[in-house]
């Protein structure tokens, strides 16, 4: 048999990843690459390594030069960038810091309070769809509905709609391995469009304060600590981005998953109180984010199937939370939707330790409602036509789900 490979560049594995992270769980759990990188697939390894404070989230600040040509011009191109970087890439003491600043107007009571316009959102797209007798899933209601409630949460106008899914989806494209410089360039590109913009919303924020996300990040303070302009603005383009781009595939592949496992939909219909934990399957079945990097920044140990490997500091490990979902050794029938599993909050889809995301409330909430509303709504919901997926690893959804009613 042929030694497993992760490779993001086959097509068919970025089509459907799981098998090949099953064969590589079975035959080469700690695999390493050619170039050195560590690809993590068992639950206990991605799950320890999100955890522990042996690694950094800093890979410009951590991580080895790489050798190999392509990811060497990457590195070189995010060396010359100016700019704060975002919570998501910062190490204690500057993520403690940040996250304590934010998490203080990003609080569960002003999540729950969007339940109501969540709710009226959904209802309005369900009741037009109903009257035609079906909807295409993502175009909508699993774009749209998100980033209105990204935009109402920040009081963001929403008439660059149509701009900010470009732009989403060209700044996304860098976090794929599959990456190439042109994409890159057009990833700088869209920032080159979406700063500018920002930051006119943000100094007319500034000087018309109001009660909303943006407003209270302008506003927040601790001990005399403030949010720099570059700061707001990399947060703020975080939120934008990730408070809605993550989300649309969360409900699209949800939704695909009840379609692949017709008698989980009808037994949620049946059971509607099940819903949170249905959400916590549906996010270990086929969650949005794949993966994640992380750096050690001391000698770590994973146990091989060959024995003890030490892996060096500045190594790249990439935690492939997808292949964690999927681990049999956590989850029974890991490959079947069970919407009654007792321990689907166990998921790793919103990683872990400080970088567990801080957005999760939010898109739980989202998923709650547009998915259990229409499971609710159209028990007998049915594809019409081929489904169609973004050819992307990192980031993984649908693209095109037509729904008949």
């Amino acid at each position: 048999m042929n030694k497993p490979v992760f490779n993001p560049f086959n097509p068919a594995f970025r089509a459907n990843p799981y098998p090949f992270y099953d064969e590589l769980r079975v035959h080469d759990p700690v695999h390493v690459t050619p170039y050195g990188n560590v690809i993590l697939t068992r639950f206990e390894d991605v799950s320890w390594t999100l955890r522990s404070n042996d690694f950094s989230r800093d890979i410009d600040a951590s991580a080895n030069e790489p050798t190999e040509p392509l990811a060497k011009a990457k590195w070189n191109r995010r060396q010359d960038r100016s700019g704060a970087k975002t919570i998501l890439n910062l190490d204690p003491p500057d993520h403690t810091r940040l996250r304590r600043l934010v998490s203080k107007a990003f609080t569960p009571t002003a999540i729950d309070r969007l339940r109501p316009r969540i709710q009226q959102l959904v209802d309005d797209v369900l009741d037009r769809s109903a009257k035609s007798g079906g909807m295409e899933l993502v175009d909508d209601l699993a774009f749209p509905i998100p980033f209105q409630v990204i935009s109402d949460l920040l009081n963001m106008p929403t008439d660059r709609a149509e701009d900010m899914r470009d732009w989403s989806q060209l700044i996304t494209l860098a976090l794929e391995p599959t990456s190439t410089m042109e994409d890159l360039a057009r990833t700088d590109e869209a920032f080159a469009q979406l700063i500018p913009y920002l930051f006119s919303v943000i100094e007319d924020r500034r000087a018309h304060p109001g009660d909303d996300l943006l407003s209270a990040l302008l506003a927040v303070e601790d001990d005399g600590d403030t949010l720099s302009l570059e700061e707001l603005i990399s947060f703020v383009v975080l939120l934008y981005i990730a408070g809605h781009e993550t989300t649309v595939n969360l409900i699209g592949n949800s939704i695909n998953a009840l379609l692949k496992f017709p008698e989980q939909l009808t037994l949620w219909n049946k059971n509607p109180s099940m819903t949170t934990r249905a959400i916590d399957e549906l996010l270990r079945f086929d969650g949005p984010v794949q993966q994640t990097v992380r750096v050690p920044i001391v000698p770590v140990t994973y146990q091989t199937l060959n024995g003890p490997l030490v892996v060096e500091p500045g190594t790249i490990v990439t935690t492939v939370l997808g292949a964690g979902n999927h681990d049999p050794a956590m989850f029974d029938d890991p490959n079947t939707l069970r919407l009654d599993r007792t321990n689907s909050n166990r998921h790793l889809a919103f990683a872990g330790g400080i970088h567990y995301c801080l957005g999760a409330s939010l898109a739980k909430l989202e998923a709650e409602i547009a998915v259990g509303s229409i499971v609710t709504r159209f028990p007998n919901v049915k594809a019409v036509g081929d489904i169609t997926w973004r050819d992307r690893l990192t980031i993984r959804g649908v693209d095109h789900l037509q729904l008949e009613f």
